[in-house]
């Protein structure tokens, strides 16, 4: 994200004017954008134009202002739609009349807020931070699929899948079997060309079960030698082989988990997210009065100054419900000022799906409180 200007007071108000630059952009975007916010980018809107003889409708370029009432994010199409109240006077659109504004890559907007807390703060800093990035790319290939993902400091893009029926290699059908997995891995080697950026990628993960994974690995170097792609061959050393249960998207974490990958991204934020949650899922097995998930518990192991590890997803974070938020923000804040560890995972990665399915936030603990394991607590905490 390209910060162009800012005047933020944490928590008061102020404006952030941005430029998203790729699709992870856009996801710190969507979770900055609250409804109540001011949101103000150029936008596009069809008038009626009297010719005379009759009309005609005309496509007019607009720099509009809405009071947000609605935020939608679509991920595949790198786009996200805003609806709400026009604020700005203009000949075009009455003041106050609902207009949807959709936010792209390369186009700027500013965004207004009554109170910046930390939460938004912080991830305006990390956003505008090029080395927050993993700059991590996943191929999970196995016989007749395969899918390419793009591994950022926040959310997990799949940029090509690749799907073709291969016989069975049995009998006379070996032969069909060949010619159809060497057609099969010819378009992997494209996808992989078209979509992996050397100058940006760390390290590119061929991961999957049984021997596609190999298979491709020696298809790709003879390939980049046969075609002379300098680029590939150049970045020979940063290509890993890893094991995987399957092909799909959410084999990703079991990919970022094992030690082949973790030496290379360790220092990464999704590494670091992987590894907090193992080490949460490990004390919950094996020492659980020392391992909580929910909000009632988190908060009262909290309220008891025994959080050692807070893991929270961003998507607690984007509740329409003001003093829900407050809650969370200051959760994160006062464990931070305590001297523990918090994590805010990206409802975009495998490991904030996973903890999506716990609540959305869970704690490790610096000593166990076993009682606090039988209690029960109301909804809102």
């Amino acid at each position: 994200m390209k910060l162009l200007a800012k005047q933020i007071i944490k928590e008061g108000p102020g404006w952030a004017k941005m430029v998203p630059e790729e699709g992870e952009d856009l996801w710190h975007a969507y979770n900055l954008i609250l409804e109540g916010d001011r949101v103000e980018a150029t936008t596009f809107r069809k008038v009626q134009k009297d010719l005379g003889t009759g009309s005609e409708s005309e496509r007019v370029k607009l720099k509009l202002m809405v009071a947000v009432q609605g935020v939608e994010y679509d991920a595949e199409g790198q786009q996200i739609r805003l609806k709400g109240r026009n604020l700005t006077e203009n000949e075009h659109v009455r003041l106050g009349a609902y207009h949807t504004i959709e936010l792209e890559l390369h186009r700027a907007f500013t965004l207004h807020k009554d109170v910046w807390d930390s939460v938004d703060v912080e991830r305006v800093r990390t956003a505008s931070d090029p080395a927050a990035s993993a700059d991590l790319a996943v191929l999970l290939i196995t016989e007749g699929l395969a899918h390419l993902c793009l591994v950022g400091s926040t959310c997990t893009l799949t940029r090509a899948k690749v799907e073709a029926n291969v016989p069975r290699k049995r009998g006379a059908a070996a032969a069909g079997y060949d010619k159809a997995m060497d057609s099969f891995y010819d378009k992997v080697f494209a996808a992989v060309v078209r979509h992996v950026d050397w100058d940006i990628v760390r390290c590119l993960v061929i991961a999957g079960p049984g021997f596609a994974k190999d298979q491709f690995r020696e298809y790709l170097d003879k390939e980049a030698q046969r075609r002379e792609l300098r680029t590939l061959m150049l970045n020979k050393s940063k290509i890993l082989l890893a094991s995987a249960s399957s092909a799909y998207k959410h084999s990703i974490k079991e990919v970022l988990a094992s030690s082949v990958v973790a030496g290379q991204i360790k220092d990464t934020k999704a590494a670091k997210e992987v590894q907090a949650l193992a080490d949460f899922m490990t004390m919950l097995a094996h020492d659980s009065s020392r391992a909580f998930y929910g909000p009632g518990h988190v908060h009262a192991a909290h309220e008891m100054g025994a959080i050692q590890t807070l893991l929270i997803t961003d998507s607690l974070f984007r509740t329409s419900d003001v003093k829900k938020r407050k809650q969370f923000v200051q959760l994160v804040d006062e464990v931070t000022a305590g001297g523990g560890t918090v994590h805010v995972f990206s409802g975009m990665h495998a490991s904030g799906e996973q903890l999506n399915q716990l609540t959305g936030i869970a704690a490790i603990l610096r000593f166990p409180l076993p009682d606090l394991e039988d209690a029960e607590f109301e909804a809102d905490w």
